[in-house]
């Protein structure tokens, strides 16, 4: 048999392989969510939220995969932080979005304290009037926790989905995490309590170009009736209030919360 045609149909059968070696390096196991969770460089206070934010859950929901860049915006302290850089440090790439200087910050901070967790992460920093994350389809993931509300109140959503649609990579997933409105909430009412309608999430996101590809119920919480004094800032971790009826909100946990998950449709 000729030799470049044995090469050839070696490199066939092994193709596949390979495929599957670097699919299975990627995952991220149940032990490995498990061990960066119980991380003794997490924050007690930002562990003892895991129950309200479904961490482990939400990250698979969204696809997050250890070989992945991975942009999350404004993650404000790091409370997602403590949980992604260390799952990619070895295979892929975490980058904090952040919107005012990331030197002396709190983030960075926590970065320069463990360094054999935040080994790869970096840090971007970028103007909300002209978001840019980075390079045109350069990001595997673009992850926002809880920031949506804040970019509604500021009149600056439009420009954000904009600019999550331009870094990332065709094929590449949104994923959205916000405090849910009841249908129908007009745009008054979502400045002043922080909830915002699924519906109104999904137009900004499809605007920009995305396409819904799933929803998830991982961060519902039926408790929370939505309708309190100090808005959503009423509930945990907030308790805006203070002792003022702090056992009913306490009781009542974090805000319920839409989980959605959005893709950039891939190059035809």
């Amino acid at each position: 048999m000729n030799r470049s045609l044995v090469a050839l149909t070696f490199a066939a059968l092994l193709a596949p392989a390979l495929s599957q070696a670097a699919t299975s390096a990627a995952a991220i196991t149940d032990a490995q969510y498990t061990q960066v969770l119980q991380g003794t460089w997490r924050a007690p206070e930002n562990s003892v939220r895991d129950p309200f934010r479904h961490p482990e859950q939400t990250l698979k929901f969204f696809g997050l995969r250890a070989n992945q860049t991975v942009i999350e915006i404004t993650p404000g302290g790091g409370w997602y932080s403590e949980v992604l850089a260390p799952l990619l440090k070895d295979h892929g790439h975490y980058i904090a979005a952040v919107d005012a200087p990331f030197a002396g910050s709190k983030l960075q901070k926590k970065f320069a304290a463990a360094p054999q967790h935040y080994a790869k992460a970096s840090a971007v920093e970028f103007d909300p009037a002209a978001p840019a994350f980075g390079k045109p389809a350069s990001a595997d993931l673009v992850l926002t926790f809880r920031n949506v509300h804040n970019w509604v109140m500021a009149d600056d959503a439009a420009k954000m989905f904009s600019a999550f649609y331009q870094v990332l990579k065709p094929g590449g997933v949104l994923g959205v995490v916000d405090h849910r409105a009841k249908d129908g909430a007009d745009l008054q009412s979502i400045k002043d309590s922080g909830y915002l309608p699924t519906a109104y999430v999904v137009q900004l996101a499809t605007a920009a170009g995305f396409k819904l590809q799933a929803q998830s119920e991982v961060n519902a919480n039926a408790k929370d009736t939505k309708g309190y004094p100090g808005g959503v800032w009423t509930l945990p971790p907030t308790l805006k209030l203070g002792d003022q009826d702090k056992a009913r909100y306490v009781a009542i946990g974090e805000s319920d919360r839409m989980t959605l998950r959005f893709v950039k449709p891939a190059a035809k």
